[in-house]
């Protein structure tokens, strides 16, 4: 028997069924006109074939493809995982598929990939946190229909769907403090990243309304290398009386934790570590990190929801904003020894066993004041979920400009806000939200 040496096609349909190609592209389109004689021996020959209808051709016929893709910085990051599988749920209730197109932290190319993605489907969905919103402004014309997550243009129509990372950032800290920290470090994200900045806003203005409440700021990156990497520099700063530290998101705290035990402390015994977006590993790591959660599904399936609208001609909803939700966890726990505690130097050099309060001064974060961009937190409505969703009008833009467009990580000394800012610590240039 020979194999066959190409695919059947419709004219392989109309021969075996002894109709016309009209005849059968008529059955294939379900048009209600055609003989049910007709449409049975089509069915036959079909059947009898193997014919599958070409996607291309449709697509040709139709003007749509069915097809959307997914644009990301790194589908390693189980946020976008998460998003991913909400969208993909949502689509494909309405017979919708999604492609992924990962621009591997190459931010300079992800102009391209969009623009090529969207050649290749019927919408975008776009998340690109450390494009210069000049060009997220140029770019989002060419791609429309589009929909852009943690991302907002201003004085745009371009839907927007998101979470209010500066407010996760506030209630985090809160939660510190309620344990009595008075002394934190975040480790930064990368300094083009737009959600890096929201939570920068949110720390700031977390402690221009504590009296007493200092916190430090080192450049990391979004990575579990990245939190590794930055072990070391926690140790300095635990020395020096910091108590508590927030991590850009959990990937960066679930490096930084195991390294710390290798260097002697001991979570949350000797310090508390918090992350952010409550991945699915926070849970079970050990301890189990405190975290503020991110709804990623259900961001997925407003994503489609409104993508969804934009394909059909109609106008989208309102942008959506969320709140993340406080899962406390084993990682945080009261200040050790008296406040202003952490290990006092000569006992950290010891082998880091604890001996009680290193006696630093505490920075009362005077200078620091929230600037004004972005998106002002607010209290869910309610009957909403755990989550709270925030806005219901379009939500202003969350501006990088104020870390700097250049992508440079911020040099040594204040910056405009009065946040004291270290050195980075082996953080590379990618690993972005």
């Amino acid at each position: 028997m020979a194999d066959r040496a190409r695919a059947v096609t419709i004219a392989d349909v109309a021969a075996r069924a002894g109709v016309s190609q009209a005849s059968v592209s008529r059955v294939l389109n379900s048009k209600q006109t055609v003989d049910p004689r007709i449409v049975k021996l089509v069915r036959t020959a079909i059947a009898d074939l193997g014919y599958t209808p070409s996607i291309a051709a449709r697509s040709l016929v139709h003007g749509r493809n069915d097809t959307i893709a997914m644009v990301v910085p790194d589908l390693e990051n189980p946020l976008f995982q998460g998003i991913l599988k909400g969208l993909s749920l949502a689509a494909a209730a309405d017979g919708y598929r999604v492609l992924v197109a990962d621009t591997a932290e190459q931010s300079d190319e992800e102009a391209a990939i969009a623009l090529e993605a969207r050649h290749r489907c019927d919408a975008i969905v776009l998340c690109a946190p450390r494009m210069p919103e000049s060009q997220l402004r140029a770019l989002a014309p060419q791609l429309a229909p589009v929909v852009v997550v943690n991302r907002s243009i201003a004085d745009s129509a371009v839907p927007m769907v998101g979470v209010d990372y500066a407010q996760g950032m506030r209630d985090l800290v809160a939660h510190l403090v309620s344990l009595g920290h008075q002394r934190l470090l975040f480790l930064g994200g990368p300094a083009r990243s737009s959600s890096n900045v929201e939570r920068l806003r949110g720390l700031r203005e977390a402690v221009a309304a504590t009296p007493g409440l200092a916190a430090d700021v080192v450049a990391c990156g979004s990575s579990l290398d990245d939190g590794y990497r930055a072990a070391e520099a926690v140790a300095d700063a635990v020395r020096g009386g910091v108590t508590g530290v927030i991590a850009f998101n959990d990937l960066v705290a679930l490096g930084l934790v195991p390294r710390l035990g290798q260097l002697g402390l001991a979570v949350p015994r000797d310090v508390s570590v918090a992350g952010f977006d409550d991945v699915p590993l926070a849970r079970f790591s050990s301890p189990a990190l405190t975290s503020m959660s991110v709804p990623r599904a259900e961001l997925g399936a407003q994503v489609w929801s409104r993508l969804r609208d934009l394909i059909a001609g109609e106008s989208a909803e309102h942008a959506m904003l969320y709140r993340p939700r406080l899962e406390a966890r084993a990682s945080t726990g009261p200040v050790p020894g008296a406040a202003g505690g952490g290990l006092a130097p000569d006992a950290a050099a010891a082998g880091g066993e604890s001996a009680g309060p290193a006696g630093a001064a505490v920075d009362d974060g005077s200078d620091d004041r929230p600037n004004d961009n972005g998106v002002k937190g607010r209290e869910p409505s309610a009957g909403l979920d755990d989550h709270g969703l925030l806005t219901e009008a379009p939500a202003p833009a969350m501006d990088a400009r104020d870390e700097g467009a250049s992508g440079e990580a911020p040099g040594a000394g204040p910056d405009g806000d009065g946040a004291q800012i270290s050195e980075p610590v082996g953080a590379d240039a990618g690993g972005a939200r």
